[in-house]
């Protein structure tokens, strides 16, 4: 018998790889001659290095890079033998790089992310894999772009600072310093957001206030977003902030489209890259999770990921998830599992997740064993 185990990370309680390792520990307990493929997952968000890396087996670099603020901190990414890099958005721009009291959406900008590529493409990266998600920035990803050789410009014809604030001067680009190294590079961009950068749905209005933008700051940072991407249609980088996907990460994902990028749902992406259908094929079981099952679920997020490539093999899935809500009964999986009770504090289920997890896989893989969960796919 064989089991994948493929969850997502348990939010603020344990990472991908702790909560599959969780998982078997569960399964041994319940059939210790199960054999476990261990597939950590992830949707694109903060945790998708660490868990590609895991699963591709890629080595660890670390390079220095900028901070929102253009301030050094040391960021992490992934580089496989066969040269894929992977790497996150939110390891050099991420808002949990900058206090509250510091976040300053008006002043930041996304050079850092820039600092990532440019690395793994010196040590010889083929392919970028980047997520989507978690960024303080919305600069339109001008820094990104400012990082990779491209001017921004004013009136004048000097530089201006890839912040919001700066580009409400630019009046040009020059793509002339480009990166040569980008020319036939693939990027695949691992995001649940299909955001297009502008208007009541854009980067500025529905992601900017959760970056710090006060309601008067929107329509400039929307203005500025605009202003960015008039400029680069203009020297003839195609138009693709209304492709979905183009708002994600504070307007990084529509720098990363003009550079001929593309976006998938990050689970697909992951699961493309662990080699996830193929563990599944001939599986018995597939267990997997995440901090919550909810409505939300079917948006992207990894268990229904997880699910889709399941249900194209038949193999029954159950789901673990610290919360159940509502409209999950008719999302297809076999059982949706809360692995602690609902009076237990926060605090406690949160330290407690692993073994709580492990409690809850061994009690519903007994269960599976015993025919008292049958397969609804």
């Amino acid at each position: 018998m064989r089991i994948v185990l493929a969850p997502d990370s348990f939010k603020e309680s344990m990472s991908a790889p702790e909560a599959a390792a969780a998982m078997a520990r569960g399964v041994r307990t319940a059939a210790p001659e199960a054999e476990c493929t261990v597939i950590p997952m992830a949707d694109g968000g903060e945790g998708t290095t660490d868990t590609l890396i895991a699963a591709l087996g890629a080595a660890r670099r670390h390079v220095t890079a900028r901070d929102p603020l253009g301030r050094p901190v040391t960021a992490g990414y992934g580089l496989t033998a066969d040269g894929l890099a992977v790497m996150e958005v939110a390891a050099a721009v991420g808002i949990g790089l900058v206090a509250p009291a510091e976040r300053d959406v008006m002043r930041s900008d996304s050079r850092g992310v820039a600092d990532l590529v440019l690395d793994a493409l010196q040590a010889g990266a083929n392919r970028l894999l980047v997520g989507l998600g978690g960024s303080a920035t919305t600069d339109g990803g001008a820094g990104l772009l400012a990082g990779l050789g491209i001017r921004l410009l004013d009136a004048a014809g000097s530089d201006v600072p890839p912040s919001p604030l700066g580009l409400a001067r630019l009046a040009r680009v020059d793509v002339s310093r480009l990166e040569p190294r980008l020319a036939g590079l693939r990027i695949d961009l691992a995001s649940d957001v299909t955001n297009p950068l502008l208007g009541p749905l854009g980067s500025a209005a529905v992601f900017g206030p959760q970056k710090g933008a006060t309601p008067a700051q929107v329509p400039v940072l929307d203005a500025a977003l605009a202003r960015l991407a008039d400029v680069l249609v203009a020297a003839g980088l195609p138009d693709v902030r209304d492709v979905p996907g183009a708002g994600a990460a504070g307007g990084l994902g529509m720098a990363f489209l003009s550079l001929g990028a593309r976006v998938r749902p990050g689970v697909e992406v992951v699961a493309e890259a662990a080699g996830l259908d193929e563990a599944i094929a001939g599986a018995d079981l597939v267990l997997t999770g995440e901090g919550a099952l909810d409505a939300q679920t079917a948006a992207g997020k990894t268990p229904a990921g997880v699910l889709a490539v399941a249900l194209r093999h038949r193999v029954p899935v159950i789901a673990f998830a610290g919360r159940l809500g509502t409209g999950i009964a008719d999302l297809g999986f076999t059982a949706c599992v809360p692995i602690v009770a609902e009076s237990v504090d926060l605090a406690t289920a949160l330290r407690e997740g692993p073994a709580n997890l492990e409690r809850a896989v061994a009690e519903a893989v007994g269960r599976w064993l015993r025919g008292e969960l049958s397969y609804r796919g």
